[in-house]
């Protein structure tokens, strides 16, 4: 592995930071122009963070769902199969 760094121009930066406001529910709401780097990150951060709270409540009301079938269920086998995919 090369020790040597990859320097991005101020133009790449920004064109990656136009592309990661765009891709935030919030961002394409407001359609406003360029915010800062600073604010698109942070937005970014707190996304991902929503993000992962909602996966971890769509995990536990699986796993509900899961523990009052009855395991021999058709249904049962479907989730499961799904759940090993």
């Amino acid at each position: 592995m090369s020790s040597r760094r990859t320097r991005i121009t101020e133009e790449e930066m920004n064109e990656l930071i136009s592309k990661l406001q765009n891709l935030l529910p919030e961002s394409r709401r407001r359609n406003t122009s360029r915010a800062s780097a600073s604010k698109v990150l942070k937005e970014t951060c707190n996304y991902i963070k929503s993000l992962h709270r909602e996966v971890d409540g769509l995990s536990d009301r699986l796993s509900e769902l899961i523990n009052t079938m009855d395991n021999d269920s058709a249904q049962a086998e479907i989730i499961r199969g799904l759940l090993r995919s």
